[in-house]
Formats: C-alpha cells, sequence, structure tokens
C-alpha cells in the first residue's frame, strides 16, 4: 500500500510537472502558488500578467519564492509578437526585419538585449524565435514573424538568435516544428495542411530545425499542422512519426519539446485538450502548453487528471510521463544554474557584441531594415502636421488587438499637432474627407494580401498623389506613392525609424 500511494503521488507530480499553464493576473493567485508547491514546474506569461518590468519582477520573485526551480516562460519574439511591451509596442524588431537586414551579428546582438531584459525580470524560457520559412505569402499568421522565404537565411539567423537568448541564460524554445511557413490558415481558427513531398520539407522547413538543433538549442515548439508526406493522420503535435521519429531520432534532439497552445482549434476542435494533451506526451512532446485563452486552475487540474488516468489505463506508458518529466527538470535546472551565476542580471548591463551599440539595438537594427522609394516625382519631406491614414487588417490571435502599431505616435512625436484615423473595409473617401488639407500618410500591413486595401489606397493615391505609403507587413507589393517606406514590421521602433524617415531625417 505504502508502494502504491508514493507511486500515485509520484504520478500526480509528474503529471503536474508536464504542463505550463497560464493564469490571470499581475500576481500569482493562490491556486497557482499551491499547484507550484505540489509539482507544478512552469507557468506561461502573456500580455494580461505585465505592467512593468518592476511589477514582472516581483511576480516572478514571488514564483520562485514558492519554488526556486520553476520554469517562466513567455512568448516575446519581439516585433509584431510583444508580451513585454504589449501595450506600447516592442523596442525591437522581428524577424522579418532582421532577415531583410541579413546581418547576424546584429540578430544575435538584439536577441542578446531582449534575452537581458528577460533574465532581468526573472524570466528564463522565452518561446521563440520562430523558424519557419515563409514561403507562402499569403500565410496568415507566420508572415514578419519569419526571418523570411529562404531556407538557409533563416537557418542562420534562428542560429543567431538562439545564440543571443541562451547565452544570457534564457532558454531559446525554437518553433513551429516542423514548419508553419506554407500555410494559408491560422491554426489557432483551424488544422492547417501541407501537402508537398519529403524532398520539398527537408529542403525548405527542415533547414531552419536542424541547424537550431545543432547549435543547442534548448527546446523546440511543435506545430498544430498536417504534413501528409509525414503523418497523414494526425497534427505535428501529436504525431510520434513528427515528434519521436523526426525531430529525436533522425535530427537528434535531447531537449525539451513544447507544444504550441493546446487550446488553439487545430487540436482542440477536433481531440479536445484533455485528450490533445494525452497524445501529445504519448508522441514524444514533454510540456504542454495552454494559458493563452484557458488559464484557470479547472484547466490545469482537468490535464493533470487526464494525464494521469490515461497512464492508469494503459494509454499513457509511465515511463514516457516520466522521461517528459525530468526532461522538464532538466531545462530547469538549467536556467536555475544560470540564475545562481548572474547571467544577464546586472541592471544597465552593456550588450556590446561585436556589432551591438547598447541598449538601443533594437532602434539601430529598426533604421536597418527600413527600405525607402522614392516616386519619379522629387520627394518633399513632411514638416507640417500630416494626417495618417492607418489602413487595418483583422490582428492574428499571436499578434493580438491590445498592442499599438503604426507610425501616428512617432510622428507626433516629431511633428505635434499629427492627427490620425484608422479606417477599414471602407474607400478611401472618408480618409480623405478626415485628412482635409493635410499631407496624407497611408500606414498599410499586409497590403498585397487584401483587396480592400489595394482598392482603398490607390484611390487615396489618385486623389492625392504626393501621399506617402508605409507598409509594415510583408513587403509584397509595389512601391508606390510619392515615397514608400517599407519597415518590415510593425514594432514601435519600426514606426519611429518610419517617422524619421518621412520628415527627411532618417533614411
Amino acid at each position: 500500500m505504502t508502494t502504491l500511494v508514493h507511486g500515485s503521488d509520484t504520478l500526480t507530480r509528474d503529471a503536474l510537472t508536464v504542463l505550463q499553464p497560464g493564469f490571470v493576473g499581475t500576481t500569482a493567485p493562490d491556486w497557482l502558488l499551491r499547484r507550484i508547491g505540489e509539482g507544478l514546474s512552469s507557468v506561461g506569461l502573456f500580455g494580461r500578467n505585465i505592467v512593468t518590468p518592476e511589477q514582472l519582477t516581483a511576480l516572478t520573485a514571488q514564483l520562485r519564492a514558492e519554488r526556486d526551480d520553476v520554469l517562466v516562460a513567455i512568448d516575446e519574439e519581439g516585433g509584431d509578437v510583444t508580451r513585454l511591451e504589449v501595450k506600447r509596442g516592442s523596442s525591437f524588431p522581428g524577424n522579418y526585419a532582421l532577415g531583410s537586414v541579413d546581418d547576424v551579428e546584429l540578430t544575435r546582438a538584439v536577441a542578446r538585449e531582449l534575452g537581458r531584459r528577460l533574465a532581468q525580470c526573472g524570466v528564463d524560457l522565452n518561446w521563440a524565435p520562430s523558424a519557419d520559412v515563409n514561403s507562402n505569402a499569403e500565410n496568415p499568421v507566420i508572415g514578419v514573424r519569419s526571418f523570411g522565404p529562404d531556407p538557409d537565411l533563416v537557418a542562420r539567423h534562428t542560429v543567431a538568435y538562439v545564440d543571443g537568448l541562451q547565452g544570457v541564460g534564457v532558454a531559446a524554445c525554437t518553433k513551429h516544428f516542423p514548419g508553419h511557413g506554407d500555410t494559408n490558415v491560422d491554426s489557432h481558427d483551424a488544422l492547417p495542411r501541407i501537402d508537398v513531398d519529403l524532398a520539398t520539407l527537408h529542403a525548405r522547413e527542415l533547414v531552419p530545425f536542424r541547424a537550431a538543433v545543432a547549435a543547442g538549442t534548448k527546446a523546440v515548439m511543435s506545430a498544430h499542422i498536417l504534413l501528409s508526406a509525414l503523418d497523414p493522420h494526425r497534427p505535428a503535435t501529436l504525431s510520434p512519426q513528427i515528434l519521436t521519429g523526426l525531430l529525436r531520432q533522425e535530427l537528434g534532439f535531447e531537449g525539451l519539446i513544447v507544444t504550441d497552445g493546446m487550446e488553439m482549434q487545430a487540436v482542440s476542435a477536433t481531440y479536445g485538450i484533455e485528450r490533445g494533451s494525452v497524445l501529445a506526451i504519448a508522441a514524444g512532446a514533454d510540456a504542454i502548453c495552454v494559458g493563452g485563452g484557458l488559464c484557470d486552475e479547472d484547466t490545469v487540474l482537468r490535464l493533470r487528471d487526464a494525464l494521469v488516468n490515461a497512464v492508469r489505463t494503459g494509454e499513457l506508458p509511465e515511463e514516457r510521463l516520466a522521461d517528459a518529466a525530468a526532461r522538464v527538470r532538466a531545462l530547469a535546472a538549467w536556467t536555475q544554474a544560470h540564475r545562481a551565476r548572474g547571467a544577464g542580471s546586472v541592471p544597465g548591463a552593456a550588450v556590446q557584441e561585436g556589432t551591438a551599440p547598447g541598449a538601443d539595438i533594437g532602434l539601430v537594427a529598426a533604421r536597418r531594415a527600413l527600405r525607402v522609394t522614392r516616386g519619379e516625382r522629387p520627394y518633399t519631406p513632411v514638416t507640417g502636421t500630416p494626417y495618417v491614414a492607418s489602413f487595418t487588417p483583422v490582428a492574428n490571435f499571436a499578434v493580438g488587438d491590445e498592442t499599438p502599431w503604426g507610425i501616428a505616435a512617432e510622428l507626433e512625436r516629431l511633428l505635434p499637432g499629427t492627427e490620425t484615423g484608422s479606417y477599414d473595409e471602407s474607400s478611401a473617401d472618408s480618409a480623405l474627407a478626415d485628412a482635409r488639407e493635410r499631407r496624407v500618410v497611408a500606414v498599410v500591413r499586409d497590403l498585397h494580401r487584401h483587396p480592400w486595401m489595394i482598392r482603398a489606397l490607390d484611390a487615396l493615391l489618385a486623389a492625392r498623389p504626393d501621399t506617402v505609403v508605409v507598409e509594415m507587413g510583408l513587403n509584397e507589393a509595389e512601391p508606390r506613392g510619392a515615397l514608400h517606406i517599407a519597415t518590415h514590421g510593425a514594432a514601435r521602433v519600426c514606426g519611429r525609424a518610419a517617422a524619421e524617415a518621412v520628415i527627411g531625417t532618417g533614411a
């Protein structure tokens, strides 16, 4: 009987250990602290949990007062996807901007400074970088989150990003394995399917992941996508062929395999989160990410009990759950050792690593990423108080609609009195009426993907040919306007760099 009770306790702790849940609030709720005491080894942070660096530091200290080796994870890609600066926009450009510059030392320096800030706040696992090769320009969820469409470029910048993060003690989690770039469906909404042959997958999707594994990435995040050439029946997150056969055995990855959010519709709509979590661990995953949407105690208990029951019924081998839990603890030990050495914890520490010019490295990178194309007529910089017309597409779930984007705030800083308006699938008439006699700066995002946006912009340019056009998404459409500025991302620093170019002080 004693052995049975001890075994049950161990099983329950292992089930809690493999969960990476979220929660609501800027301090840890009592239920979360209690579950950490019972064995929960990881906590995921989102924008709703963060107000200031000081508050975040206090929150992570609160978690570690309960258990010093708890893994604190975050989805902080920089660029369009930021949790540290969810209310103001990121101080770092995203992958597409860095890939467009194609300076791996710059990418490494950006990742290092971002990692330093995370480590300083007590965060030690970053669900980044995205190593997806964005080969499909119609992709609604990856886009500027990718370094670009070339596998080798993506590979070298993924390695630099991993090096930058892990050099300051923050574990990188390279995603979304085996590659989410050739999709036209957002896995938050439905199950994307990629129907290409194995040769294409190995020559394209897998190139950056092979490089990341060779570079020592501590974690890899699986994608909720169906790759028919690898497994025609189950998405990658639930596929033994992909997680164990390909990632573990063929690529030789020994670190932590983390699932993408288990509540995403690509998995939950078909399997449910409980069965999906059991299948994921059985397939070879080690940690279940949940909390972007479902972020309460009941979710944690449902997943814990589903895993325990699956072991007891024989559906999930106990040794597989134990192995997954051991990998979580191994990564926690690695991050704990780095914290003990004080990696990344010195306030105001310099970032100088080769080309890194200090804490403003994000703005430096954003300025370098600008691509400015002048129209046929001589360009006259904007000097008055312009009108910024932002044509706004629906934000995908990963980016969210909380984070401001555009250049209006930065232009207002440079040219006080700047006005702005946001427009969706309406004509340009409203923007023209609102602008009155002011010079127009039209801001678009992924212009090539939105016919309504193209029509509105063309009408605006026909009426006001001196309009400046700022593209803050994929730079796929032909440049147009008196001045065309491609920022390669919508981070706050990208907006600042573009605003400088509009008034003639930048590129």
